[in-house]
């Protein structure tokens, strides 16, 4: 993975900032999947409407569940590839327990 920067507050974030720029490329592709997984959520409100049996409505919950743990573990892997890998240069090892909380909500 090529190296960038991932804070931008020139140093005035006391060393956990808040933001992480991202690649043109890379934001469209998380993009693109979040709009896919809003695409299935509108499908199940239209299931809904169209009182379509539980069982396939059940279905469609857990392909959402699926997409959306899919989409949250590539975001948390460009964070132990960027942030977390960048504050252990720093020698600030608690982003270790930081991380470990995000991972325990993505369970």
């Amino acid at each position: 993975m090529e190296s960038r920067e991932t804070c931008e507050c020139n140093g005035k974030c006391s060393g956990k900032c808040k933001a992480t720029p991202r690649q043109e490329k890379e934001l469209r592709q998380l993009k693109n999947r979040l709009n896919r997984i809003t695409g299935q959520l509108n499908g199940i409100s239209r299931m809904l409407d169209e009182n379509r049996y539980c069982g396939d409505i059940l279905t469609q919950v857990a392909a959402v569940e699926s997409a959306l743990q899919s989409f949250g573990y590539l975001i948390l892997r460009e964070h132990m590839e960027t942030c977390v890998v960048e504050e252990i240069g720093k020698g600030n090892y608690g982003i270790v327990d930081e991380a470990v909380e995000l991972m325990k909500k993505l369970k």
